[in-house]
């Protein structure tokens, strides 16, 4: 294990994503600014990761790039489906046990999306409710996690194709834990200031980050080592944020997302947990192929 290249890795990810983080903060009193800088900063950070990886591999281990982090290799084809619509099974799964849990009402009425569009400008031609749900959801579970790979390929590539294989060494469970475990703790900056995942519970939702990140970096990590390759990670990653937000879409508007809705809280641990719990259970996990130290 090459500790330099380590701490290289985790001092420019997390010291250049947590300036971006809180960069838009110094113009909270210019509510338009404060807006496209938070958008902007959150997508650039996205790449710190691939930043970070790119540095250490090449500048710290002197090592080729495209074939240490293998961005040339795909894997086997049939992962990708996996990549591309577990997603979205875990995030109808959360809704399904946030409505069996009662700490979400489905909304038949999609009310969500009936308050946004009441605040269009009078006169604007709008769809038929039900139709734009309908578009919605498709959008998400079709074209946007490839348009999204743009950005969580810059995580991806160094959370799975860089930290990954490094913490390999520890053996594939600790190693699938730790990173998970840093890969929740990057994210503290934007849950502690902006409530994001968890708006009601920017304390309760760092524990709760911890928590989720190591359940979701766990099946990006089995697709990674499948495949030896960043590529379905990122595939996953983008699908995940696509659809995601779908819940706000079939739940009765004023839900916990600590407990109801958001895959990364309480409801989405179970639906996570299980697929998990299967993956080992049917010796998928830990991955007989990947070798220590390498993917």
């Amino acid at each position: 294990m090459n500790r330099k290249s380590l701490l290289t890795f985790l001092l420019i990810t997390f010291g250049l994503a947590w300036v971006l983080f809180t960069l838009p903060l110094a113009f909270k009193n210019s509510p338009e600014i404060f807006s496209t800088l938070t958008l902007v900063c959150f997508m650039a950070a996205m790449w710190a990761p691939g930043i970070a990886a790119i540095v250490a591999t090449r500048l710290v281990e002197k090592q080729p790039l495209i074939q240490t982090l293998r961005v040339n290799t795909l894997g086997p084809k049939r992962f990708y489906l996996a990549a591309w619509f577990l997603p979205a099974l875990i995030s109808f799964a959360t809704i399904g046990v946030s409505i069996l849990l009662g700490t979400a009402t489905f909304d038949t009425n999609f009310t969500f999306i009936r308050e946004s569009l009441a605040q269009a400008p009078a006169g604007t031609a709008l769809p038929p409710v039900e139709i734009l749900v309908f578009a919605q959801t498709a959008f998400a579970l079709t074209l946007a996690p490839f348009i999204n790979i743009l950005f969580a390929f810059g995580e991806e590539l160094g959370w799975r194709g860089f930290l990954l294989p490094r913490l390999l060494p520890l053996g594939q469970w600790k190693a699938i834990l730790l990173s998970g475990l840093i890969w929740g703790a990057w994210h503290i900056p934007a849950t502690l200031f902006y409530g994001h995942n968890f708006p009601q519970h920017p304390y309760l939702g760092i524990i709760l980050l911890l928590a989720g990140f190591p359940l979701l970096g766990a099946i990006l990590a089995w697709l990674t080592l499948k495949t030896r390759s960043p590529w379905a990670a990122a595939l996953a990653h983008g699908a995940f944020n696509a659809i995601a937000g779908v819940s706000f879409f079939f739940l009765q508007p004023g839900f916990d997302t600590a407990l109801a809705g958001s895959p990364l809280g309480l409801a989405g641990w179970i639906p996570m947990g299980l697929i998990v719990v299967v993956l080992a259970w049917t010796k998928q996990l830990p991955v007989q192929t990947a070798s220590t130290g390498n993917l």
